[in-house]
């Protein structure tokens, strides 16, 4: 609820009402927003039963407690590299990450880059994961990779 009203009887009304929240002008844009970032979260997690550990993208499932993935039911295994590349990919579905975001979360913002590091650990993602499969793994030329379900594979 986001109201004028901000006296403690008006904000008891509002809560008790239903309200999942009250704010009271002036506001913060950011605070609303970040609320309302923490409600959506709940929400979903409320609804879904969704495990923050593990991560579902089409038939692709990576569970980080445990380290292991596995597509369309059958397990891949994946070096330590290659499992913490497929996790960011898949804390970002559909987006694309360039060479150097792909660096600066898998290996560190030391690191110097050179080379074609990146590439050697999506060809080798692609092989395991896409196999005889639709691929999930897509480069977007000039800049970076991205991975999509493989029904949404544009």
């Amino acid at each position: 609820m986001l109201t004028a009203r901000d006296t403690l009887e008006h904000r008891l009304d509002g809560l008790g009402a239903g309200a999942d929240d009250y704010v009271t002008k002036p506001f913060s844009l950011e605070e609303v927003v970040l609320r309302l970032r923490g409600l959506l979260r709940r929400a979903d997690a409320r609804h879904t039963g969704a495990d923050p550990a593990v991560r579902v993208l089409g038939d692709l499932v990576l569970t980080e407690e445990t380290r292991e993935v596995h597509r369309a039911a059958t397990p891949i295994h994946l070096t330590a590299k290659e499992f913490d590349l497929l996790s960011l990919l898949m804390d970002h579905p559909r987006q694309v990450l360039s060479k150097a975001q792909i660096i600066d979360h898998v290996w560190s913002s030391s690191f110097d880059g050179g080379g074609n590091l990146v590439e050697v650990y999506i060809s080798s993602l692609r092989r395991k994961i896409d196999r005889g499969r639709a691929p999930m793994i897509h480069t977007v030329r000039g800049l970076g990779y991205a991975i999509r379900p493989a029904e949404d594979g544009r």
